[in-house]
């Protein structure tokens, strides 16, 4: 892929910064649709914040505006199924199960990591707290839209609440002084427990068939629960090592609940019962592991062990632990291990998408869905490539042109301090 000459990136600086009722076409690029192959020479035509068409031989309406791309690459909006940007915090040192707890009310929208994501191509993030606690409370899924407040990027649900999942962890990490279990046994029993705990709550709610007098007390912790056991929320769970992963699916199969595996670093060792148990993964691949010792047998080698074995694979940056702004590292780790590359672009888009239950709008370039996507300078498996412009509903929320953007994509003093990005002035706490 011949590299973006300077005409080219005229063009694109000059490119309006929202995408609005009148169509607007980007023609020339590579494109990834993801959700088909790659398609040469491509035309990507968008209006009101919606793909309207994406091939090789799209008509390209006589009012449409004509971003000329030829030379980059343009692929889905990056989906990122675990991050904690915006300084998300959930249960604090009460208790080891605290699903009542929501990251919706932690996160600070200000926070310059969300630019960092913008800068590595991110349009949708799963926000949620640590792994210290055996369920530390709810996630909350964010689109990288512009706005003020949290519940303004939150993705809505069909009742107009907010959608998130559950965030739960096993492991070293909730092995703690009392209340906190101090082995692997205790906390698989406190889990099992509080579970059983919510099982009887919707019996209650159900025997009272609407009768306010046989209804039981409300509780936020149960009624968080419920919503996991029916299926409407997602658990992300947070797991290592061989045993651990299959301490989930042992509970997922007593209690029946929808499960993504985060991290997993050993599930190349248990890669064909994760697959009989018909569970995602979203992994992590790092190159310079270390700090947790469950983590020691991390192995490359899962990507491609879990995509033979037939799982859903996706991939997740923990930001901080591999910053967003790296995100496609690994997509191209997963590939370098003998994962294909179809597989591998899939887990950074569509794989995502689907783990978070939004692949109706998301995670591929077709008609009808949301216009997020990245423009790129060359294959987004290339450590020489860079993101230009990343596109949210429409919305150039990103450009490498822009001097503000392009310093917090290539570091430099202050560039990741809030204060000195310019939607940010005004917030003076650094980090």
């Amino acid at each position: 892929m011949k590299r973006p000459n300077a005409f080219l990136l005229s063009i694109l600086i000059g490119t309006s910064s929202v995408v609005g009722a009148e169509p607007t076409a980007f023609v020339g690029a590579k494109i990834i649709p993801v959700a088909a192959a790659p398609i040469d020479n491509g035309v990507l035509l968008v209006e009101d914040g919606k793909i309207v068409s994406v091939g090789a031989s799209v008509r390209v309406p006589g009012n449409a505006s004509v971003v000329d791309v030829a030379g980059m690459v343009i692929m889905p909006g990056l989906v990122d199924t675990h991050s904690h940007i915006g300084e998300p915090a959930g249960g604090d040192r009460s208790s080891p199960i605290q699903p009542e707890a929501r990251v919706l009310d932690s996160i600070n929208v200000r926070d310059a990591g969300f630019k960092r994501a913008l800068a590595g191509g991110i349009t949708t993030v799963n926000l949620m707290s640590g792994s210290g606690h055996l369920m530390s409370g709810q996630t909350i899924y964010v689109k990288l839209r512009e706005g003020n407040s949290i519940e303004t990027i939150a993705y809505k649900k069909d009742d107009g609440s907010v959608d998130g999942g559950m965030k739960m962890a096993n492991g070293t990490n909730s092995r703690r002084d009392p209340p906190f279990p101090g082995t692997r046994a205790k906390s698989a029993s406190l889990v099992r427990q509080e579970y059983i705990a919510a099982q009887e709550y919707v019996a209650r709610i159900e025997r009272a068939d609407g009768d306010p007098e046989k209804m039981p007390e409300r509780d936020l912790a149960m009624e968080a629960l419920a919503e996991v056991l029916s299926g409407e929320r997602i658990v992300h769970h947070h797991t290592h090592r061989h045993d651990d992963i299959l301490t989930v699916l042992r509970l997922q199969q007593e209690f029946g609940f929808r499960v993504v595996l985060h991290h997993v670093s050993e599930a190349h060792r248990v890669a064909d019962e994760i697959a009989a148990a018909k569970v995602p993964v979203s992994l992590i691949m790092i190159d310079s592991p270390g700090g947790k010792l469950e983590a020691q047998y991390l192995d490359f080698e899962s990507a491609p062990a879990l995509e033979r074995a037939g799982v859903n694979v996706g991939f997740h940056t923990d930001d901080y632990i591999t910053d967003s702004r790296f995100f496609m590292r690994m997509a191209a780790l997963g590939v370098r291990a003998g994962m294909s590359r179809d597989t591998a672009l899939r887990g950074l888009t569509l794989a995502g998408a689907e783990m978070l239950d939004l692949d109706d709008r998301i995670g591929t370039l077709e008609r009808g869905k949301d216009a997020d996507f990245v423009i790129l300078s060359g294959d987004p498996l290339s450590v020489y490539s860079r993101v230009q412009q990343t596109w949210v509903e429409g919305v150039k929320r990103f450009d490498i042109n822009d001097p503000e953007d392009r310093a917090v994509a290539e570091g430099g003093f202050g560039a990741l301090q809030p204060s000195y990005v310019h939607e940010f002035h005004g917030y003076e706490e650094g980090h």
